[in-house]
């Protein structure tokens, strides 16, 4: 029986392998000191681990990206069915996102619905002068809704081949998530409580606060975009890396608002306008 002669460098199925990788090791490394760095630096061992934690994974972002958009961008790795498997990746990532933001609410509600004794039975406890929702935060929740418009504007302009249109609608949300950062940066050196000041200010400041590193990542993950865009990358029928920031995105707006009704909102007591 004959064997059919193998060709160097075909690929004769749709499907990618991938190279051997050192960054998936690397990332995990970097997560791992990153957490460490981050439980050092709340019990005021300094904050020389978590900023290297930190530098490692933004390495790890930049490094794993290239090779990624080289994939996709250079060697026509990613076939329609390669996208498939992405797409179904990068949903259930934002699965997972959402069970790790139900941990905050749940711990949020959970002392809300049912404060404590040590709290005196009352929520917010009542030494804690909560932020005026319609303050700062309400600002913040029109910065990151407009944001969501002009990157959908983005994705529009990209789907109808309007390359201007589609690094003005990326240019103008990597601005809006920078303004909502350095807005959140504002309200945290305003705040009524700190970390430490009990169950209300930890859970406060761990909810928004990761919300606010998903925003920094997202804007980050956006500036990649546009940098791509600006190259000349992406084709309207070939753009998963935009269309997964775009999904994040989206989904970064939809956790504030939840935070802006349930915490901010709703969980700010009678004793609001402490922070400005």
């Amino acid at each position: 029986m004959s064997e059919n002669p193998v060709v160097v460098g075909s690929q004769p199925h749709q499907y990618h392998l991938v190279d051997p990788s050192i960054w998936p090791l690397v990332g995990a490394t970097a997560s791992l000191v990153l957490i460490a760095g981050t439980l050092m630096w709340f019990v005021d061992k300094g904050p020389w681990v978590i900023i290297a934690g930190f530098a490692m994974v933004l390495a790890t972002m930049f490094f794993w990206w290239r090779d990624v958009v080289n994939e996709a961008e250079h060697q026509g790795h990613h076939s329609p069915v390669v996208q498939i498997g992405l797409r179904y990746g990068m949903a259930l990532f934002i699965v997972s996102e959402v069970m790790f933001f139900a941990a905050f609410f749940w711990a949020f509600f959970g002392n809300a619905l049912y404060p404590t004794d040590a709290i005196n039975n009352v929520w917010p406890p009542a030494n804690v002068k909560t932020f005026d929702p319609f303050d700062l935060p309400f600002m913040n929740t029109l910065i990151l809704l407009l944001s969501g418009v002009t990157v959908t504007w983005a994705h529009h302009a990209l789907l109808e081949n309007d390359r201007k249109g589609l690094i003005q609608g990326l240019g103008v949300t990597v601005l809006l998530g920078a303004l909502f950062t350095g807005v959140q940066a504002y309200e945290y050196s305003h705040a009524g409580f700190a970390f430490k000041d009990g169950i209300y200010s930890t859970v406060f400041f761990m909810a928004t606060g990761f919300h606010g590193f998903h925003v920094l990542v997202g804007t980050l993950f956006l500036l990649v975009c546009f940098f791509r865009a600006l190259a000349g990358h992406f084709k309207p029928e070939q753009h998963f890396g935009f269309e997964a920031a775009a999904w994040y995105w989206h989904f970064v707006d939809v956790v504030w608002l939840f935070l802006f009704i349930c915490i901010y909102w709703w969980g700010s007591g009678p004793n609001a306008g402490g922070g400005h």
